[in-house]
């Protein structure tokens, strides 16, 4: 059975990972109203910037399907987006708020909600497949903003590079091989902004730099 639809993204019944699927089948049994299922991208399909995550929370985007909806991390992650020009419209935690990206796409490195908001490395290996082939999609992608260093290794390697030579540091920013930036974050979540680990002035300087890259017209191909 193939996990890969269209979309580059896995089927709604996905058995890549058992411990994931069986996760997900007992939240179907207790929230049947609930998406439960590996969730999708978000964003515009031409995007130049990619936001990687970690994966689905339990109550946020494994209840609405929509990736950073619902929980604590997507209202400052939204707000950002607005802030910085890549969103447009009112967020308001659901799916169907209306709220729409420019510019910009929302993934994570993990599509399936995992037990106490914790993949394992086999999973995240085993996922890594459609994060690669979500990146080959955007011919126009020009820069990834990885939130956490787990999102910033899984970016690493499903594009083939050391991750030893891009070491995770909040604010860094790397230039990849390939042409492209690749920007690291703490992760935008409760715990981390609660803690004063992560502000929103930190959170926002993230997408200030990006922007001063982003706003320069792409050289052209040689």
């Amino acid at each position: 059975m193939t996990c890969l639809s269209p979309f580059a993204g896995p089927h709604r019944d996905c058995p890549l990972c058992p411990r994931l699927a069986t996760f997900r089948e007992v939240q179907r049994e207790h929230h049947p109203e609930w998406f439960n299922a590996p969730v999708p991208s978000f964003g515009d399909a031409q995007a130049e910037l990619l936001i990687v995550g970690l994966a689905p929370g339990l109550r946020g985007a494994n209840r609405t399907g929509r990736p950073f909806t619902g929980d604590h991390a997507g209202g400052l992650l939204y707000r950002t987006l607005e802030k910085f020009g890549y969103a447009e419209g009112v967020y308001d935690a659901r799916p169907d708020d209306a709220v729409v990206l420019h510019r910009a796409r929302i993934t994570n490195a993990v599509r399936c909600v995992p037990p106490q908001n914790k993949p394992q490395p086999d999973e995240i290996a085993s996922c890594r497949r459609f994060l690669a082939a979500e990146v080959a999609s955007l011919s126009g992608l020009r820069a990834i903003l990885a939130l956490g260093g787990i999102a910033q290794l899984t970016v690493l390697a499903a594009l083939g590079f050391p991750r030893g030579l891009f070491p995770f540091g909040h604010g860094a920013v790397h230039a990849l091989p390939d042409g492209r930036l690749l920007a690291d974050s703490y992760h935008c979540s409760r715990q981390n902004t609660n803690t004063g680990r992560l502000t929103v002035a930190m959170f926002e300087a993230v997408f200030a730099a990006l922007a001063i890259y982003l706003d320069r017209p792409p050289r052209p191909s040689s």
